[in-house]
């Protein structure tokens, strides 16, 4: 459920008509709802019932600033795979005791700050990098709490490029792998072990493939159980599914909690949960206007102002997001590829969508795209990243601005490109 709905046939974020947004602060804009966020956090939690567990946001979905506040104001934790995202969760207030640190190729800086902010526990991914672990811990002089990743060996059934549960992905060690770095951690004065983890995926939409993967995880958690290795924590990953188009039929996150939630019962542990996706997914929308309309043999396209630098997802998974007007005209329909200024025939946000008449000057919106729009931006074109808007309410909340031209030049140097040099070359 979200907070973005027609009224008077126009288009809402909760109290607020999209188009006077849109007026305040142009486009291509992204615009949150709070009251979806704050809600999607309330019933994530509500869904595991008695069973202890921390909700650790994934940061990776939108890192803003305003996004882990709401996080850290709802008890959220949240999970980290960066020193920048590990820095922002702190900075916005979230419970360091309540940060897991995730991610194949952390470096040695990375481990070392998370050490140093006394989070739950860093995850790690290999022998190699569990030895890492120690030796900056005894370096720092203080020891590191950590879980093991395991990989499930389980097919998530979602993207390939997003499927992180099966043997032949770089993420993870196998069962076998996990109990010698089990035993590692054991006989290892500055490693702490206290949890175990899996992440087969994202958007995950059945939960099958998550209730076998948490089947396995449970087993071997029995196992190191006997083997006097006591965990403390179960960290279940996240991967939930969020709704792209309007006729999706999903798994909400309760379901998704009570296709595993059994397995913990009469267990003496904590849960972690690491949706993202799903919490701020439909939480979000990405305004642009349209340029143009031009119309081909056959085709019409909808060209907007906003690209592929600003939302991937079409381009990279081939993802079909939900594109309507904001404020859609009576009468007859259209069929029109939405796609931006991009020089890439990729450059799209819908193929063939059917809707009202679109004129230049119209405002168009892409949904569910609260989560990977924004944190996957880039300045390619040379284009400006996006400003992002949040609304509780009646209340209009700018929590990024709009990049400037000269943005986009800062940092960069040419003081050493001169003509000599460059004689030289010739």
């Amino acid at each position: 459920m979200d907070f973005f709905h027609y009224k008077n046939g126009e288009l809402y974020c909760e109290e607020v008509p999209v188009k006077e947004i849109a007026e305040k602060y142009s486009t291509p804009l992204f615009i949150y709802s709070l009251k979806t966020l704050a809600r999607h956090f309330e019933v994530t939690s509500r869904a595991f019932d008695n069973i202890p567990h921390i909700i650790c946001y994934a940061a990776k979905a939108n890192p803003n600033l305003a996004i882990l506040r709401v996080a850290a104001l709802c008890g959220a934790g949240c999970d980290v795979v960066s020193e920048g995202e590990l820095r922002s969760a702190l900075r916005a207030g979230i419970n360091r005791n309540k940060i897991v640190f995730s991610g194949v190729g952390k470096t040695d800086a990375e481990i070392a700050a998370a050490i140093k902010a006394g989070i739950l526990f860093i995850c790690a991914e290999s022998m190699q990098e569990l030895k890492t672990i120690a030796m900056i811990a005894r370096s720092l002089g203080k020891s590191a709490r950590v879980a093991v990743r395991v990989n499930p060996d389980i097919d998530p059934g979602t993207h390939p490029y997003i499927a992180t549960g099966l043997k032949e992905t770089k993420f993870g060690m196998d069962e076998r792998s996990s109990l010698k770095a089990y035993r590692f951690c054991r006989k290892n004065r500055w490693l702490e072990p206290i949890g175990i983890s899996m992440h087969i995926g994202s958007q995950i939409e059945t939960t099958r493939p998550y209730f076998e993967a948490a089947t396995k995880i449970v087993e071997l958690f029995k196992y190191l159980w006997k083997q006097n290795i006591r965990l403390k924590y179960i960290d279940i990953g996240g991967g939930w599914a969020a709704h792209f188009r309007h006729d999706n039929k999903l798994p909400s996150p309760e379901d998704y909690v009570s296709a595993v939630k059994d397995l913990f019962i009469g267990l003496p542990v904590t849960v972690i949960a690491e949706p993202g996706r799903s919490v701020v997914g439909n939480a979000g929308i990405f305004v642009m206007r349209v340029i143009a309309v031009k119309r081909n043999p056959g085709k019409s396209f909808c060209i907007v102002d906003g690209g592929m630098n600003d939302f991937i997802r079409p381009a990279l998974y081939g993802a079909r997001h939900t594109v309507e007007p904001v404020a859609p005209r009576k009468g007859r329909k259209g069929v029109f590829d939405v796609v931006g200024p991009v020089c890439e025939n990729s450059d799209f946000f819908a193929l063939g969508a059917k809707m009202p008449i679109i004129m230049k000057g119209d405002l168009v919106a892409l949904f569910t795209a609260g989560a990977y729009g924004a944190t996957m931006s880039s300045n390619y074109n040379s284009r400006r990243r996006a400003a992002e808007v949040a609304v509780a309410g009646k209340k209009i909340i700018l929590v990024r601005k709009r990049e400037k031209l000269a943005d986009l030049i800062s940092g960069q140097d040419m003081s050493g490109i001169n003509d000599k040099l460059v004689r030289g070359l010739q």
